[in-house]
């Protein structure tokens, strides 16, 4: 039950924190923040597993939300970097430090102002 609640929570949390990214008309971003969340909240749960596969979702979004915003680049850089270290440390089977990384990343996604 308290798995559930987590991811709940995690979900509704990228919601709300990508609200903003929503009205700017950023779909790229908002998936990455979205992937971003599962990847921690999965990460928090000792699923590896389920965490390398939304990391690695989120980088292929952050990556295209980095192309597709240049003045956003900076932070989704560095969003991109805490992302591939999340699925290097997911795919250890690290799914704590995995969460680390993905929670970085999602500060740096938010930072982008995307």
């Amino acid at each position: 039950m308290k798995a559930i609640s987590n991811i709940i929570a995690t979900g509704l949390l990228a919601f709300f924190i990508s609200a903003q990214t929503w009205a700017s008309d950023a779909g790229h971003t908002s998936e990455a923040m979205e992937h971003a969340g599962k990847a921690h909240a999965h990460g928090e749960m000792g699923h590896a597993k389920d965490a390398l596969q939304h990391a690695k979702d989120s980088l292929t979004h952050a990556k295209a939300a980095r192309d597709d915003h240049a003045a956003a680049h900076k932070h989704m850089d560095e969003a991109i970097k805490h992302l591939e270290e999340a699925i290097k440390h997911a795919d250890m089977g690290h799914a704590d430090e995995s969460a680390k990384h993905s929670e970085k990343a999602m500060k740096h996604m938010r930072q982008s102002g995307h």
